[in-house]
């Protein structure tokens, strides 16, 4: 099964390094397409936004080269990776990172709803993945924010939606809605969590079953 792994900037120094090296021996045995995180570079942006107030599109855009820019970062730190700047066949044995400042993305809103959490969606959707897997600082979702207790296990999409902001970016339960992939949300400070679940399909964490984005009952 192909997998997009969305790799969350927010893991800092200390935990980003095992990752890395999870996901290039995980990419041996399993097709994986890495989508980088903003980082600090997309926070740098954030500050720029705030201090000079951008327009949406520009903001936007540069908030999306924060994303390259950690891509080039990750394919440094991932043994053997291989640099991609487009939605081609993933190769077989080796951990394919994705550069998106080429991506013709234009048709997401340009809007601060819209984070790599929302381009990894589009991303799984464009190359016809099975899984989405949403690698964060945290172990999952959770029904209040900040987090406090243990993460919720399955949510729907609707669900997902109602859950308060923090954890995914606000747009992503519209692009969930209709995808016929399954998406999970896991900590990355344990990279075993993430070898689980391409062994075996489960982990610790939070699944988002794939659906529509309508209210309980309404079919």
């Amino acid at each position: 099964m192909l997998t997009v792994v969305k790799v969350g900037g927010g893991l800092g120094d200390s935990a980003l390094p095992a990752l890395c090296t999870a996901l290039g021996e995980l990419g041996e045995r399993y097709p994986l397409i890495v989508v980088p995180g903003g980082a600090g570079f997309a926070d740098a942006v954030r500050d720029a936004d705030r201090r000079f107030r951008l327009r949406a599109a520009t903001s936007h855009r540069m908030a999306i080269l924060g994303m390259e820019q950690f891509g080039w970062l990750l394919s440094d730190l991932i043994p053997g990776a291989v640099r991609c700047a487009g939605l081609a066949q993933v190769p077989a044995g080796r951990t394919t990172v994705l550069l998106p400042a080429a991506l013709p993305l234009d048709r997401l809103p340009a809007s601060w709803e819209v984070t790599s959490d929302s381009i990894a969606a589009w991303v799984a959707g464009r190359i016809g993945a099975g899984r989405l897997v949403l690698v964060k600082e945290v172990d999952g979702l959770f029904a209040d924010w900040p987090p406090r207790g243990e993460p919720l296990a399955r949510l729907t999409v609707a669900e997902l939606a109602a859950l308060p902001a923090g954890g995914v970016d606000e747009h992503l339960p519209a692009m969930l809605a209709g995808a016929r992939f399954e998406t999970w949300v896991i900590g990355g400070r344990d990279p075993a969590r993430l070898e689980d679940l391409l062994e075996h399909g489960t982990t610790a964490g939070t699944r988002i079953a794939a659906g529509r984005l309508l209210p309980s009952g309404d079919g």
